[in-house]
C-alpha cells in the first residue's frame, strides 16, 4: 500500500467519525439523550484510538457527555474545564471553544460562583475570534448575572450588545427576549440627558469588578426598542399574562409616546390579560 492509499484510508475513517458525531448531535437535538449517550461511549473510544485519533472530536464528545449526565456530578466541572483547555489549545476562538466556555460559565453560575462565571465569560470575545452568536449569548448571560448583582448600568450595556448581535443574525426569539429584559431595566430610570447605549458602549472601559451602578436610559433608546417589539408582540394580543405588552404600555406613559398605548387601547377587545384590561379602564 502506497502513501496516498494510506492517507485516503485515514481520511475516510476521520470522515466516518465526523459523520457519527453529527448523528449523535442530531439525536441530542431530538431529545434522544439515552441513545446519544450510548453512541458517545463508542465515539469517545474511537476518537482516542490510533486509527481515528481526533482531538477536536474527543473534546466535543466529552463536552456533550458532561452536559447529558454521562459523567459523575462531582466530575462535571473538571471535565468542562478540560474541554475548554483542550479546545483553547487546538481551536481557540472556534464555535465549539466558545460553546465549551459558555457551558463552563453556566456551570459556575448554577453553583452560585458568579465571579468565576463572569471570568469565564470574559474569555469569549469577537476579538478572540468567537462567532457573533456565541458572543451574543455570552453577553446576554453576563447581563443577567450583573442584573442579579444589582449592577444595572453594565448589565444594560451587555444586554444591548447581545440584542444587537441577535438582531444582526436575525435570531428573532433571542432578540425579543433580550429587548424585553433591557426594557424592563431601562424603565426604572430615564433621563433625556443620558447618553445613548451606542455612546456608552463606545466609551466602555474595563473595570476591576462588579459594583452597584446604575445608568439612566435615554428615551430615544427606549423608543427604538419598543418600535422594534411593537409589531411583533402585538400581532397576537391573546394570553392571560402579557407582561411584555405591559412593558410597552409603561414605556408609552414614561416617555410620553401615547401612540403605542392608543393603538393597544383600540384593540382591547382582543386582550385577555385582566391586568391590562384594568389598566385601560382606569
Amino acid at each position: 500500500m502506497n502513501r496516498s492509499e494510506i492517507m485516503s484510508g485515514i481520511e475516510s475513517e476521520q470522515n466516518e467519525l465526523g459523520d457519527d458525531l453529527k448523528f449523535m448531535l442530531d439525536l441530542l437535538s431530538e431529545g434522544k439523550t439515552s441513545d446519544a449517550m450510548e453512541i458517545s461511549d463508542s465515539l469517545l473510544e474511537r476518537s482516542r484510538s490510533p486509527s481515528e485519533r481526533n482531538h477536536d472530536i474527543e473534546a466535543r464528545v466529552r463536552l456533550e457527555r458532561a452536559l447529558i449526565g454521562a459523567v459523575k456530578e462531582e466530575e462535571i466541572g473538571s471535565e468542562l474545564r478540560w474541554c475548554v483547555d483542550r479546545l483553547n489549545a487546538i481551536s481557540s476562538g472556534s464555535s465549539v471553544h466558545g460553546l465549551a466556555l459558555l457551558n463552563l460559565a453556566t456551570w459556575h453560575a448554577n453553583r452560585g460562583e458568579l465571579m468565576m462565571s463572569l471570568a469565564t465569560h470574559s474569555e469569549i470575545s469577537i476579538n478572540n475570534g468567537h462567532p457573533l452568536d456565541i458572543n451574543s449569548l455570552s453577553r446576554l448571560e453576563v447581563g443577567r448575572i450583573l442584573s442579579s448583582m444589582s449592577d444595572y448600568g453594565p448589565a444594560m450595556r451587555h444586554l444591548w450588545s447581545a440584542r444587537l448581535g441577535f438582531m444582526e443574525l436575525e435570531m428573532v426569539p433571542e432578540s425579543i427576549a433580550t429587548s424585553l429584559e433591557w426594557l424592563d431595566l431601562a424603565l426604572d430610570d430615564i433621563s433625556k440627558d443620558s447618553p445613548t447605549m451606542a455612546s456608552i458602549i463606545d466609551d466602555a472601559k474595563p473595570r476591576q469588578g462588579p459594583g452597584n451602578t446604575t445608568t439612566p436610559s435615554n428615551p430615544d433608546d427606549i423608543a427604538s426598542v419598543v418600535d422594534y417589539l411593537f409589531p411583533i408582540l402585538t400581532h397576537d394580543l391573546s394570553g392571560s399574562s402579557r407582561i411584555d405588552i405591559g412593558l410597552i404600555i409603561e414605556a408609552s406613559e414614561k416617555i410620553d409616546r401615547r401612540v403605542w398605548r392608543d393603538a393597544l387601547e383600540s384593540r382591547k377587545g382582543e386582550i385577555q390579560d385582566p391586568n391590562l384590561l384594568e389598566e385601560f379602564q382606569s
